[in-house]
């Protein structure tokens, strides 16, 4: 039986290592083989989960994981959207949460890091993609953390049997759109 954290005062939120890519392989290994949250229908390998952590290093952008009682309880990072330049500005996030940390705050406090990472890092709108609009703790999540929903994409995933939707929701990093960012130039 899987001990529940009383809160997340015992979880640690830090950067995603090599060394975490075996929990992290495990972890959304559970959300593919048993969840609508991701489409991905086969589990990752973990060296297929070590090369998307070394994607994300890569991009310099954050991969952050959340551990409570020296276990991985969540993962969470931002990658870029869209490989065309004209999206460079653009990235695209995600968070996982164990079950037996769900509900207690550690999504939350893992996407505000990302968030943050993601704004230092020059970036400007983040978006994300809700696998399958029943999601309501996701959804919930994105909109207390500013995200706001900017459209839905219907029944363009089959799972288990049923179609399922994205949502689609963004908000925007450091200054948005208010200003041009730095390109260097």
């Amino acid at each position: 039986m899987d001990k529940k954290p009383r809160s997340t005062d015992s979880a640690n939120v830090r950067p995603a290592r090599r060394d975490d890519v075996d929990a992290i392989t495990e972890l959304y290994g559970l959300y593919v083989a048993q969840g609508t949250m991701t489409f991905e229908t086969i589990p990752p390998t973990a060296a297929e989960m070590a090369a998307r952590l070394a994607r994300v290093h890569e991009h310099g952008l954050p991969y952050v994981i959340a551990e409570c009682d020296g276990r991985l309880a969540g993962f969470a990072y931002a990658l870029p959207y869209r490989p065309r330049p004209a999206y460079r500005f653009t990235v695209e996030s995600s968070v996982y949460v164990a079950s037996f940390a769900a509900r207690r705050g550690l999504g939350r406090q893992m996407m505000k890091v990302v968030i943050s990472g993601a704004g230092v890092a020059g970036k400007r709108q983040m978006i994300a993609a809700i696998g399958d609009s029943s999601n309501r703790a996701s959804l919930a999540l994105h909109r207390a953390l500013g995200f706001s929903e900017i459209g839905r994409l219907a029944d363009v995933g089959f799972k288990f049997g049923r179609w399922l939707d994205i949502v689609l929701m963004q908000r925007p990093l450091g200054d948005g759109p208010t200003r041009p960012p730095d390109t260097g130039r």
